[in-house]
């Protein structure tokens, strides 16, 4: 089994898309996941799965949302070196460093190149950087997230694609969920 990180769009956020943590660590132990934890109230969810692909994880939870809770909901799925490699791959945290709550992470549900990101007119602000490399945005805004325009919903439309943001605390939370699990053997 593998052990996989689970990144839901827009739950529990501005009162929309309601699911308790509870029923959601439920309802991924319908679907044979096993050892599911949660971590917040945002959707955020590290399990083991025999699986292998999380593109198929991704849609077999988005599925079973719909059909359960009547949600539209978008999810990321990475594994557990994914999430690790990203982690590995914020030069904005190793060069910045600084308040975790001023990282961000926007997660794209599948890569693209860095000519189609390039194309974005970016809306930098005084001070805010960007990094992009191939499934991951990284942010550096030191106004907060709420008060910058490169927030999820400019990268969903200027990129055409879906996508989930998280803050570097939350990022580095799932890694260390995931490294409560042992590593797969073959």
């Amino acid at each position: 089994m593998k052990t996989f990180v689970a990144l839901l769009r827009g739950i529990n956020v501005s009162g929309q898309k309601q699911i308790s943590m509870s029923v959601l660590k439920n309802l991924c132990e319908t679907l044979s996941f096993h050892e599911v934890k949660t971590y917040l109230q945002s959707g955020n969810v590290v399990f083991k799965s025999q699986h292998t692909n999380p593109q198929d994880l991704s849609k077999l939870l988005s599925v079973q949302i719909a059909r359960d809770l009547g949600h539209d909901v978008k999810v990321v799925v990475l594994d557990k070196k994914e999430i690790k490699i990203v982690a590995d791959s914020n030069v904005l945290w190793a060069r910045l460093g600084g308040e975790e709550k001023l990282h961000h992470c926007v997660f794209l549900d599948h890569p693209i190149t860095q000519e189609r990101f390039q194309q974005l007119k970016l809306p930098i602000q005084s001070g805010e950087e960007v990094f992009f490399s191939g499934k991951t945005i990284f942010l550096y805004c030191p106004n907060g997230y709420g008060r910058t325009k490169l927030n999820n919903n400019f990268f969903e439309k200027g990129l055409e694609i879906s996508a989930t943001t998280r803050n570097w605390r939350t990022v580095l939370a799932l890694i260390e969920m995931c490294a409560e699990f042992p590593d797969e053997t073959k």
